[in-house]
């Protein structure tokens, strides 16, 4: 049974910083790519940063050079480090595990999310 687990959302300010965590199991996880996505209130669900088996990644404009996602295939989990957030990046994040290696592979599990509320 494949399971996608997120965790480390929470509330945070303006300016602050977040990892997010996200678990694999079920999977062949050092073969598999993994996707970071994000849903605000009233918005369709975009892309946020896509991570490959190999390690190359792919980010939206709106999180470049203040999102990084890295990957640890010993402990099955990829993470979101994110910093300079502001009010637009409020959001459930979700984990995505793809079909294929490559960060523009079709996503085939996800996870159920994690909110991120910036706040002051």
């Amino acid at each position: 049974q494949v399971q996608v687990v997120e965790s480390g959302g929470g509330l945070v300010q303006p300016g602050g910083s977040l990892r997010l965590s996200c678990t694999a199991s079920g999977i062949i996880f050092r073969l598999t790519a993994m996707g970071w996505y994000r849903q605000a209130p009233g918005k369709k669900r975009e892309l946020v940063a896509a991570i490959g088996s190999g390690g190359s990644t792919n980010y939206a404009d709106s999180v470049k050079g203040r999102f990084t996602v890295s990957r640890d295939n010993a402990k099955n989990t990829v993470y979101l480090q994110m910093n300079s957030l502001n009010a637009e990046d409020t959001a459930v994040y979700y984990c995505t595990a793809k079909w294929g290696n490559t960060w523009s592979s079709e996503d085939r599990y996800w996870g159920q999310g994690t909110q991120v509320t910036v706040s002051s």
